[in-house]
């Protein structure tokens, strides 16, 4: 049995992953960072130090999980929010310090990757396209901390990425957390929002705000608070709140395939687990793929794939 053991302290969670190269699978443990009630995110100071108490009890929940650690033969672990130079964030470093320690531990190679590239790696995994980590495709990451879209370029063993499209103010995942909290649901707000968004009938039209092929999201968090204080129900603002976002995505997704011809196009990160936006998105792209919800989150089982690869790329070079 060989196992790759990947580790990811992102902004929001913590976890770890155990990828089987034989069978395929991939096993999980997470757990979020705590946010008080009624904030609209976490200090990266705060992040640090959950992250220090949290990882080693999500690690020890693998290794019961899993039965153990025998067989693993490396560790990956995301270092950095993207892959572009100075992307910094210090949350990941708890991750790195663990991943080291381990790799010298244990006497197995270590890989770093970005975030970003792990969500990208998770979303083809769990839609069935790993086939397009070896081509060129466009791929979101839409989250509380990104909203970008990447025309990617696959190597097999890691990816070549150009950012292409942005939003210009807010990410898609703050304006849905802030509409959340105007609405006093828990913080992350997306699963929240969209249970009561399920039990609005009413029909929503909102035109995105677009320069290009980048998107604006603020005025969303204002129009919310204008339904708010003109007493529209909770359904309501929190249907509008997503189908701003989900078209939003939309332009966004339509001018880049106009730019850059039907290329696939993979949606990767929190916001896109929505159920709301995949049923329209996946109607409206016969090219579009999506992770399932515990692989569009943040988590390590992207670091674990793309590790894995990069081994055994090594090996065979």
């Amino acid at each position: 049995m060989s196992r790759i053991l990947g580790i990811d302290t992102s902004n929001y969670t913590t976890s770890a992953a155990l990828y089987d190269t034989d069978s395929g699978e991939i096993i999980q443990s997470k757990m979020l960072l705590p946010v008080k009630k009624g904030e609209k995110g976490i200090r990266q100071s705060d992040a640090v130090f959950h992250h220090t108490a949290q990882l080693p009890k999500v690690i020890s929940s693998l290794r019961e999980k899993a039965g153990g650690f025998s067989g693993t033969e490396a560790v990956g672990v995301s270092s950095r929010p993207r892959n572009i130079e100075g992307s910094y964030m210090p949350c990941f470093t708890v991750g790195t310090a663990t991943a080291h320690v381990l790799s010298d531990v244990m006497d197995i190679p270590l890989c770093e990757f970005s975030h970003q590239e792990g969500h990208i790696a998770a979303a083809l995994f769990s839609s069935g396209r790993l086939d397009l980590a070896h081509e060129k495709f466009i791929a979101f990451h839409v989250s509380g901390g990104t909203t970008e879209a990447l025309l990617v370029t696959g190597s097999g063993a890691g990816f070549s990425t150009e950012l292409i499209a942005s939003s210009l103010d807010l990410k898609a995942g703050q304006a849905i957390d802030r509409a959340a909290v105007m609405l006093g649901l828990p913080f992350p707000g997306g699963i929240h929002l969209e249970r009561l968004a399920l039990e609005c009938s009413d029909s929503i039209n909102y035109i995105p705000t677009m320069k290009g092929c980048d998107c604006c999201f603020s005025g969303i968090e204002n129009k919310c608070e204008k339904l708010l204080d003109k007493g529209a129900s909770s359904e309501y603002i929190a249907k509008f709140c997503l189908t701003a976002v989900m078209n939003s995505i939309i332009a966004m997704t339509d001018a880049l395939l106009n730019k850059y011809g039907d290329l696939p196009v993979v949606y990767a990160g929190g916001v896109m687990s929505n159920g709301i936006m995949q049923k329209k998105i996946s109607s409206r792209y016969n090219g579009a793929f999506f992770a399932a919800p515990e692989f569009s989150c943040d988590n390590a089982a992207g670091i674990a794939l793309l590790t894995a690869a990069c081994i055994s790329n090594k090996r065979r070079g």
